[in-house]
């Protein structure tokens, strides 16, 4: 959904706020969309109805992200999409304290406002003047004190002492963008800025080795909230540090594991009882070797992120799943094998394979009343499939 100018003039109004207000006690479901347009056009234009159905939907999608602040926010359906997840917001916010702060590409405002709402005072600006207004609105919906204005960061960017920095990584299309020089504006343009701190936001799956120019004075954070691994984050550092990070966010704790560049030696061995899977952000980190070597496992094969140890670990930066059995990978032995566990449910997860789980799981032929998770990898290699009890 994008929302025009004369569309938002509407919502903004007294018809268009009524108009949400009675949006808000109605099914908005999909199948409820023809009888609600219907009712809805006998007091407003088609444009006018779809505007605030789009964004009365919008609003409870966002509860995840916002909570109860959404009903009374502004979104498209893109920027909801790409605001950051609430535990990061917090996080990144706790850190920034009450600094003077540049919002640079700022988009709905989702992280000016967490900033402004941790003390900080902000100015916020965006190329786009329709999202530079939603920014706004959303601004007096919280009530909340942060300026915004359009304008184009590659003309400049205010002084401020703190820059966070979140280009568009998606095409007008919705195409994911996978260089960072072609991001809009591109990722060079943070080196150009004097700010002491600058935090940019980028894509969890960003290609590490075109970030080279930012090797020196610069750390780059991988950053799961509840092990979903959710965001990068290149931070220019004011001290000298370690320059690769994984970060855990909970409700509860902020967990921190510095990459040092002194990885311990793993031995590669046969699976053992507890199949052990580090959090993304430790991945991402390369830090496998680290969390395997502190939890006394052996790797599979070096170039997977699964280990297994002798015994359950306990650790918020693991999944551990009991090994039951494990093979090479044949799928007549593995449907024996589940057949002979009188198996019917399972739950497959792959590294280092192609087999996919919509082909394999249809060819297993499953009828029984357990439960397994079946794991398919490699070993020194060689493909196999690993049985386990659900955790």
């Amino acid at each position: 959904m994008t929302i025009t100018a004369a569309q938002l003039d509407f919502l903004t109004s007294d018809a268009g706020i009524h108009l949400l207000d009675q949006l808000s006690h109605e099914d908005l479901g999909e199948a409820n969309t023809l009888p609600l347009l219907t009712r809805l056009r006998r007091d407003h234009s088609g444009d006018e109805a779809g505007a605030a159905l789009a964004l009365a939907r919008l609003r409870l999608a966002a509860v995840g992200k916002f909570g109860a602040d959404a009903s009374r926010m502004f979104f498209t359906r893109e920027a909801l999409e790409q605001s950051s997840d609430p535990l990061i917001r917090r996080w990144r916010a706790a850190i920034v304290g009450a600094q003077a702060t540049a919002d640079v590409c700022c988009g709905i405002g989702s992280d000016a406002l967490a900033f402004a709402q941790a003390g900080a005072d902000v100015h916020g600006l965006d190329i786009d003047p329709v999202r530079v207004a939603l920014a706004g609105l959303n601004a007096v919906a919280l009530n909340v004190r942060s300026t915004f204005e359009v304008a184009d960061a590659r003309n400049g960017v205010p002084n401020r002492d703190f820059i966070f920095f979140d280009p568009a990584r998606r095409t007008e299309s919705g195409r994911r963008i996978y260089d960072v020089e072609a991001y809009q504006p591109p990722l060079s343009l943070a080196h150009t800025w004097g700010a002491s701190s600058i935090c940019v936001k980028l894509s969890p799956g960003v290609d590490k080795a075109q970030l080279g120019e930012f090797a020196e004075g610069w750390r780059l954070d991988f950053i799961s909230a509840n092990g979903d691994l959710k965001e990068a984050n290149l931070w220019r550092m004011e001290q000298p540090g370690s320059s690769l990070r994984a970060i855990l966010l909970t409700e509860d704790e902020t967990y921190t594991w510095d990459n040092l560049g002194l990885h311990p030696d793993v031995p590669l061995r046969e699976p053992q009882g507890w199949l052990c899977e580090p959090d993304p952000a430790l991945i991402r980190a390369e830090l496998v070797q680290d969390v395997a070597a502190m939890h006394q496992g052996a790797l599979l094969d070096e170039t997977i992120a699964y280990f297994t140890t002798e015994h359950k670990s306990e650790s918020p930066w693991l999944r551990a799943w009991p090994i039951e059995a494990w093979m090479p990978f044949n799928l007549k032995r593995l449907r024996e094998y589940l057949r002979a566990q009188d198996v019917g449910r399972v739950t497959v997860k792959k590294r280092g394979t192609a087999v996919t789980p919509d082909v394999l799981i249809p060819k297993l032929k499953l009828k029984g009343s357990n439960e397994r998770v079946i794991v398919l990898t490699r070993l020194r290699g060689q493909q196999i499939a690993m049985v386990c009890l659900p955790a």
